[in-house]
């Protein structure tokens, strides 16, 4: 049973489905890998035993019966602790919101519930979800698979830290400026990043609403189209039969290449080889409206997320580590006028991209252009948490800024991830032709 921990969802549901695997002996087999192992305080903030024994029960019931409700009812999760749960704490990785625990579930959730998904707990997160490196002084800094030592990537650190050490079949996260797929690519996971709009926020803890999406941490591009279709309520893609065969990739030269480290950098050029190996036909992009759209950064994501949080931080500002402090009081004191001509700028930028871009089947860019960064160094270097922080999200940010759909692949290298920047709302083309990748990668 133990090789249950380290099977995809989506085989998971196969099993449940063919009565090989039951979800109450499933569920139970992740609570014991959860409950024993010694990072189980650093991954989830809470683990919720009776909600999912109820959940992998009535999921049991329907098995049994022939009358399941999706292809992933009775699969175990967990989720991000932004994500509220009836009569659960979700307090969004921060000291501000100590206590707080809402009386239902947010809109993704009771979707994914009413898929039949079990619900193993809230996983920890960086604080108020603005940070891309996963320190979190102030609750707990989860654990990185490929080393002791660094940081798992945020703010969805705890959800990509639940899968990968094989106490989740699925993380569930947010990203607001490369959330997911940070840790996904620095713990070889696949994470999809949505495109604002699509997915429900409604019971969500927000950071920058205007660029805050939801989406899964997973083993495959199967079990993220599987994902996005139950936090949905909607009809998963079709991904029977990709192939790379005449595809079209551009590779981003603008800022997506610049200062890259060594292991990124040779990771990405190894994947975009192979790609070319298996028939896609591999361009160069030169965009400069990427350029432009960076400086944007500061002034509108800082903006929204003071404002969103600016009452309750300045109550009690010593509840906040100190850098993430320094980084939402950054954005006080823009003017409104600029935050608006702000947005309208980048919407031209962003009808500048989609032209640019649209005959291809994805843009292709380093997830990260760093490796994660040491833990010990980032709490007493403040010069280093700052540049790598802003490196780690550089390129996942380009996808915020541009409004886009993406994916980030595991390649050969650990924790190096090859990124899939799709158009938005096109997640469904951009799962397939993220499959076909993930097939020519091995």
């Amino acid at each position: 049973m133990q090789d249950w921990l380290k099977m995809s969802a989506a085989d998971l549901g196969r099993g449940i489905d063919a009565g090989q695997i039951g979800p109450v002996a499933l569920t139970e087999t992740y609570f014991a890998a959860i409950d024993e192992h010694p990072e189980r305080d650093r991954v989830y903030s809470t683990v919720t035993h009776d909600r999912a024994r109820a959940e992998a029960k009535a999921a049991e019931e329907r098995a049994g019966a022939g009358l399941r409700h999706g292809p992933l009812d009775g699969v175990p999760i967990s989720w991000k602790d932004l994500f509220d749960t009836a009569g659960v704490a979700t307090e969004s990785g921060s000291k501000l919101l100590e206590g707080r625990v809402p009386d239902r579930d947010a809109e993704v959730v009771r979707n994914a519930t009413a898929q039949g998904l079990v619900c193993l707990g809230k996983t920890h997160m960086s604080e108020l979800a603005f940070s891309g490196l996963g320190l979190n002084p102030m609750t707990a800094t989860s654990p990185n698979i490929n080393d002791p030592q660094a940081v798992p990537g945020g703010s969805s650190s705890g959800a990509a830290a639940s899968v990968a050490f094989g106490l989740a079949a699925c993380g569930i996260g947010s990203d607001t400026g490369g959330s997911v797929r940070i840790p996904s690519a620095w713990n070889d996971l696949v994470g999809l990043k949505t495109t604002s709009g699509r997915v429900s926020l409604n019971g969500v803890v927000p950071l920058c609403a205007r660029f805050d999406t939801v989406g899964p941490l997973s083993r495959s591009v199967e079990d993220c189209a599987l994902m996005l279709a139950a936090l949905e309520g909607g009809k998963a893609a079709d991904l029977s039969g990709a192939s790379l065969n005449g595809m079209r990739f551009a590779v981003l030269q603008t800022v997506a290449l610049d200062d890259m480290r060594a292991a990124p950098l040779r990771a990405f050029e190894t994947a975009v080889a192979q790609l070319k190996d298996a028939g896609a036909v591999i361009e160069t992009l030169e965009a400069p409206e990427v350029a432009e759209a960076m400086p944007l950064s500061s002034l509108l994501f800082t903006s929204e997320a003071y404002g969103t949080w600016s009452q309750e931080i300045e109550v009690n500002p010593d509840k906040m580590f100190a850098p993430i402090l320094e980084r939402f009081r950054s954005g006080k004191d823009f003017l409104a006028y600029d935050y608006v001509a702000g947005w309208q700028k980048l919407d031209a930028l962003r009808a500048t991209w989609a032209a640019r871009v649209a005959p291809y089947d994805a843009v292709l860019a380093p997830t990260a252009p760093t490796l994660p960064p040491n833990v010990d160094r980032l709490m007493t270097d403040d010069a280093y948490y700052v540049e790598e922080n802003l490196l780690a999200l550089r390129n996942t940010r380009i996808g915020n800024l541009m409004g886009l759909c993406a994916v980030s692949l595991p390649t050969a290298v650990p924790s190096c991830g090859l990124m899939l920047f799709g158009q938005p709302f096109e997640e469904e083309r951009l799962l397939r032709v993220a499959r076909s990748a993930e097939i020519a990668l091995g």
